[in-house]
């Protein structure tokens, strides 16, 4: 049904605009696209007439063009940029109706709605696309996700290193990094002759860390984390929302252990992300990739074919020891090694890989690291890379999408929103609860504005706060909190020590 749509929609197109060239048709179970350079403007607004010259052609299809957008010919940014229309297609009106108000739903779960509607992040031109700006809000957020992740990792043995946004270009050439992506590189110079690379990953600057001082094989396994900034030059028809931006802050770790503690590595390090992802609400929804080479050009990758095919087979095993039941993708591997690939759906229905452990055997040897094993001998160390949440942008768009922006307490930029029936009378009150809130490091706001309460109590809710209170002249007389969970209407009171007790253990649940 896409292919006939999409020959329907070339057909269309050649007998409604004038010298169109290079052109170009795609279709799968899932969509189709026709891709073309033509003079003419042509937006979103001419699909009502497109769609019904299609129509006319064949009324028995049923089907939807959804975006129009602008591409490089062939992908490639050297040549020019062409129009793509993309849609889908339907053996029913039935089908094409259901996922016309799965396609409504799906906006109200847009990423960038909701992160404008709670004012969490945004953008600038001055600043530059694909560089999101965290609002306050959306910086508590962030962070309350680094403080749990940093904590969950600490019980699998990590520890916390800092590295710089700058490199020399040789740490990257050595990585291999340069030779692979040398178009996704920021290249910083100055004046006085400095000539650096923004950190497109941090696995190498880690490997430095390992290797500032000798390793005895004792203390292996060795762990690293580090959330920060990592920055890749992604053609720019390609940025958009949080999906996809040259700033993206990585949350990322890498083990270097012996050849024998590799398979258990790989175990905990998938652990950690189900402990995690089970925290978040989010394991049921997810399958595996078991990332493995193109076999046909090995010329893409580094390390040796006998390390390589060990990994693959590491992997493989825990795959079946953990019922994770991965599906092997072939050409899908890190430069350096396999992986495991943890994917979601997001709001449309697509897969996004965030979740990931590679292994890595090429990396060390490449760096020249090693450490002294029982017999006083230089062995090479194996490096497990994983990321759990992986990137911040990323993991917000599936969290946002998944629970239309309603985020657990514990995570919530606001936790308390205070309401007071009249500012005249409850105003001294609703201070003093604040500030005690605050004491207890609850994050809290009043709401003193001049508004109407039915109005505040609305916009409280839009703004998914979690917990609202209502303080009346019961409230005051007696030393009282009056409050509503988000999306009910009934309201429960507690004296003030209660309260604190219970909002406590709300935020500490998991």
């Amino acid at each position: 049904m896409n292919e006939k749509c999409c020959e329907l929609l070339k057909k269309v197109i050649q007998k409604e605009y004038h010298n169109i060239r290079l052109d170009d048709m795609f279709y799968n179970a899932d969509e189709f696209y026709y891709q073309f350079k033509v003079d003419e403007q042509i937006s979103e607004k001419d699909f009502n007439k497109l769609e019904k010259e299609i129509k006319k052609l064949d009324s028995n299809i049923y089907f939807k063009l959804l975006k129009i957008s602008g591409v490089y010919y062939k992908g490639n940014a050297n040549n020019e940029m062409i129009t793509r229309i993309v849609g889908v297609a339907f053996s029913n009106q039935e089908e094409l109706n259901k996922y016309l108000q799965f396609l409504e739903e799906a906006k109200e779960r847009d990423h960038r709605k909701i992160g404008h509607d709670l004012d969490l992040f945004c953008f600038s031109d001055y600043v530059g696309a694909g560089l999101p700006l965290y609002t306050p809000r959306g910086t508590i957020v962030k962070d309350e996700l680094q403080k749990e992740m940093e904590k969950l990792c600490r019980k699998y043995g990590f520890q916390k290193v800092s590295c710089p946004s700058l490199a020399d270009i040789s740490l990257f050439e050595t990585s291999g990094h340069a030779g692979k992506f040398n178009e996704e590189l920021f290249r910083v110079e100055s004046p006085k002759g400095h000539k650096f690379v923004l950190k497109p990953v941090q696995c190498p600057h880690h490997t430095q860390i390992y290797a500032s001082k000798i390793r005895s094989y004792k203390e292996l396994p060795i762990r690293y984390m580090e959330s920060d900034k990592q920055y890749r030059a992604e053609l720019p028809g390609a940025v958009g929302g949080l999906s996809r931006v040259y700033a993206i802050t990585v949350e990322d770790g890498h083990s270097f252990c012996r050849r024998e503690q590799v398979k258990q590595e790989v175990i905990n390090m998938c652990n950690l992300i189900k402990d995690f992802y089970t925290r978040m609400g989010l394991w049921d929804q997810y399958w595996v990739s078991l990332s493995v080479r193109d076999y046909n050009h090995p010329e893409k990758y580094i390390g040796s074919k006998e390390d390589w095919d060990l990994c693959e087979q590491i992997l493989k095993e825990v795959s079946d020891e953990l019922g994770l039941k991965a599906k092997k993708c072939e050409g899908e591997a890190a430069l350096y090694g396999p992986k495991l690939d943890f994917m979601f759906k997001d709001a449309l229905g697509r897969d996004i890989q965030i979740p990931t452990v590679q292994l890595d055997f090429a990396m060390p040897k490449r760096f020249g690291l090693f450490y002294i094993d029982e017999n006083g001998e230089k062995q090479t160390p194996v490096m497990v890379h994983r990321a759990v949440l992986g990137s911040y942008e990323r993991f917000l768009v599936l969290l946002l999408e998944q629970f239309k922006g309603v985020l657990p307490i514990w995570l919530s930029p606001v936790q308390v929103n205070i309401i007071p029936v009249s500012l005249k009378y409850h105003d001294d009150y609703c201070k003093k609860i604040q500030q005690i809130l605050r004491d207890e490091d609850i994050r809290v706001e009043y709401d003193d504005s001049k508004e109407q309460m039915g109005k505040k109590i609305r916009h409280s809710n839009l703004m998914k706060n979690p917990i609202t209170i209502i303080i009346g002249d019961k409230e005051k007389e007696n030393n009282l909190i009056s409050y509503r969970r988000l999306g009910e209407e009934k309201t429960d009171t507690l004296n003030i020590e209660e309260f604190i007790k219970f909002i406590k253990k709300e935020i500490n649940k998991r």
